[in-house]
């Protein structure tokens, strides 16, 4: 097996210069050093914004051992909710970390207790889900407590799931809590970190320990062979048809269909052939609702699907065209956007609509779906095969959007018609200017932009605009960072 060639046929200097080739490289950081940037910077830049999918640390355990502390003392804010009780839900059950220079991703579990299904089942489902997109694992203990028959439930898991653990041992406030980390030991996870998630103690050990086992990038790359089939997720809301959508394409019976919602409990991986081709699809409809565990389940829902998402290529969005889009619709939107994944979004049940419900629907989809403006839309019936046929051009057309690579040259030749025809508005006195920039990065479209000043966020939004126009990008997010040239003559201390 060739390592250095990837999917898409580059080299091996993608790792090295982001996506740009060595003459291109060459190049572009000589125009740098002539507008004054510092090499170090605009190599750092380069590397940082060049990157392939980061890799995926999820953080589990049981209710109340500190999880969601560990995970904002991880990221460095207070983002994860943290209350004294378990079954804290949150929007976002993902997020961004660094350490030591290196970037990584966050899954945290939480600590949602379903009494009904028993401690032990609940803790085990959430760490599944989580366990199945995760490069390696941060298992928290609470090392005052001790090891439980729920801990050793989840070490028979991570065991059977085989990804690297790193053992965390928390709420070692000093000294005389480690001979209670010590105990640990008995768990057969190895050495156990004893850190304290609400005061910092131990955590820097800790990260230095998950940066040995975290992989630099996901052992999954995207089409592990040359041409294999490419991972399509199917994403939505419980009970908008994912699985009767995945059945129809099938064109068979796969998946169980209940008018329940959240009758898939497993993810189901299907090789399918659609339009010609073979196409992976993973089905991820929530787990199974109970009344009074609705924010539960829900919970359970946004695991599984950061889950599949992390694995895909493309976020197939299902939405219910017969009923207002919803904040949870938007939230799941917002996932894969922030994900990187190519988009396409499938309004399902569209044979049920009127002609007033049509008019109102394109209403909302003007106002409530406006960050993904960009997405190919296709209107189907999972229920009677409506409009299947045009599934794969808009999936087609969401991965070359996604893979799209614009020439540096031809990008600073944009840039500057772009910079003279509209110019940043002045600002105290001054005027930022973009002065160059680089795609470093597909999969999706990464740019990085080198600057004379800040530059607002929304001049932003308008070169992305423009960008749209100029090379399409149907289908795909795009990251544009920007890097602000220091006063010369400013050295670093």
């Amino acid at each position: 097996m060739n390592d250095d060639i990837q999917p898409d046929g580059s080299a091996e200097h993608e790792y090295e210069h982001g996506a740009l080739g060595d003459a291109e490289y060459a190049e572009f950081m000589e125009l740098a050093a002539e507008e004054g940037f510092d090499i170090e910077d605009v190599e750092g830049a380069i590397e940082a914004a060049g990157h392939g999918p980061l890799p995926v640390l999820a953080v589990v355990g049981r209710p109340n051992v500190g999880k969601s502390t560990l995970v904002n003392r991880m990221i460095g804010r207070r983002e994860a909710v943290v209350e004294d009780r378990p079954g804290v839900t949150r929007d976002r059950v993902t997020y961004e970390a660094e350490w030591a220079g290196r970037r990584f991703k966050v899954v945290d579990t939480g600590g949602w207790e379903q009494d009904v299904l028993g401690i032990d089942a609940s803790v085990a489902a959430q760490a599944e889900y989580a366990i199945e997109a995760a490069d390696a694992v941060v298992f928290v203990v609470d090392a005052k407590v001790g090891a439980t028959d729920t801990d050793e439930a989840v070490v028979r898991l991570l065991r059977k799931a085989g990804k690297p653990v790193v053992l965390c041992a928390n709420k070692v406030d000093g000294p005389s809590g480690e001979a209670d980390a010590a105990y640990l030991w008995n768990l057969g996870l190895g050495e156990p970190h004893p850190v304290s998630a609400l005061h910092g103690r131990g955590t820097g050990d800790m990260l230095d320990a998950v940066l040995e086992v975290l992989p630099d990038a996901p052992e999954q790359s995207f089409g592990t062979a040359i041409g294999g089939p490419r991972r399509i997720a199917l994403i939505g809301r419980p009970n908008v048809g994912k699985s009767s959508l995945l059945n129809k394409v099938a064109g068979e019976e796969r998946v169980v269909v209940n008018e329940l919602a959240g009758t898939t409990r497993d993810p189901v991986d299907e090789i399918i052939e659609l339009g010609g081709k073979t196409w992976k699809f993973v089905d991820t409809a929530g787990i199974r609702k109970r009344v009074h565990l609705q924010q539960g389940a829900d919970y359970y829902a946004s695991l599984r699907t950061a889950a599949a998402v992390e694995k895909a290529e493309v976020a197939v969005i299902l939405l219910d065209a017969s009923e207002n889009i919803s904040v949870q619709d938007q939230r799941i939107v917002t996932m894969a956007v922030e994900a990187g994944r190519a988009i396409v979004l499938a309004f399902n049940k569209w044979d049920t609509l009127d002609e007033e419900r049509r008019y109102y629907l394109e209403r909302e989809i003007e106002t409530e779906l406006g960050q993904v403006a960009w997405a190919p839309r296709v209107n189907v019936s999972a229920r009677t095969g409506r409009h299947m046929e045009k599934l794969v051009p808009a999936i087609e057309t969401a991965l070359a959007g996604w893979e799209t690579r614009v020439p540096t040259g031809r990008l600073n030749a944009f840039l500057g018609e772009l910079v003279s025809a509209h110019p940043h508005p002045i600002r105290g006195g001054k005027q930022p200017r973009i002065l160059f920039g680089t795609q470093a990065g597909t999969k999706p479209p990464r740019f990085v932009l080198f600057a004379s000043g800040f530059i607002e966020a929304g001049y932003r939004r308008f070169i992305e605009r423009r960008l749209r126009e100029e090379f399409g990008f149907e289908g795909t997010p795009i990251h544009i960072s920007v890097r602000v040239r220091e006063k010369r003559g400013a050295k670093k201390k």
